[in-house]
């Protein structure tokens, strides 16, 4: 492709990789966050998300393939601050008040995630990559129809049974 002696054309590149990084993070830690869920309904959105997630990561492997680039040797250190922080609310709290810091540290990576894909998306969009763009979007609104269920939860369920704690 001729776009890829353009800069803005390997920024999209790099923060391709980034995103594929962190998703392949995100698949190793739901499992975790599933596992110590004590709401049942908080429980069933990570295993969703995490059945998404893995979606999200073929979605970048058949955006790497189209653009014919290698998602491979990036760490996203983004994903990795903020995965490592769940694990601390995973070790800091119990019981309904771990499900509400559960929910905040997924929320954190989910705008992390919309932040990063909008970026890319755009991105794309703008080198007349629309394929990859509307692709990117795809995933984008997963993530943010991720967050907003999982602010429902929050508001309804989880920081009410919190609060009685």
């Amino acid at each position: 492709m001729a776009e890829d002696t353009n800069p803005l054309y390997e920024l999209l590149v790099d923060q391709l990789k980034d995103l594929y990084s962190a998703e392949n993070q995100i698949v190793k830690a739901l499992p975790k966050m599933a596992k110590n869920a004590t709401n049942e309904q908080l429980r069933m959105a990570f295993e969703r998300h995490l059945e998404e997630t893995r979606g999200h990561v073929v979605r970048l492997e058949q955006i790497a393939e189209e653009m014919d680039v290698s998602l491979r040797g990036k760490k996203c250190k983004g994903a990795e601050g903020l995965i490592e922080e769940g694990k601390e609310a995973i070790d800091s709290f119990e019981d309904d008040v771990l499900d509400a810091a559960m929910i905040g540290a997924a929320q954190r990576v989910e705008h992390y995630e919309i932040a990063a894909y909008g970026t890319a998306r755009t991105h794309a969009s703008m080198l007349g990559l629309n394929r990859i763009a509307k692709l990117l979007q795809q995933t984008l609104d997963e993530e943010g129809a991720t967050d907003k269920k999982l602010t429902q939860l929050a508001e309804s369920v989880v920081n009410v049974e919190a609060l009685r704690r």
